[in-house]
């Protein structure tokens, strides 16, 4: 069975006062918005659900290997998009 990652703010994560949502200095989450599904999905289940590669392979119905291709695609994206906020 495959899940969709909800991509609620963490709890604890410090909130503006303007729109009640966590601070995103940089755009994070309009970048992350813009990955493939699974990019987003395996990036959620990695960094907020704290799950290990196994695992996340197991939810998305995908090999392990292809956990880690699809975790670094969607780092060279970001990595990519914050260079260009650098310059």
């Amino acid at each position: 069975m495959r899940r969709t990652a909800d991509f609620s703010v963490p709890e604890g994560a410090t909130e503006s006062a303007s729109n009640g949502r966590a601070e995103d200095a940089f755009g994070l989450r309009a970048w992350i918005a813009t990955l493939p599904d699974r990019q987003r999905e395996a990036l959620f289940l990695r960094y907020y659900a704290d799950l290990d590669y196994r695992a996340i392979a197991e939810v998305l119905g995908i090999e392990v290997g292809t956990v880690s291709a699809t975790l670094s695609a969607a780092h060279q994206s970001l990595r990519k998009r914050l260079q260009e906020v650098r310059r």
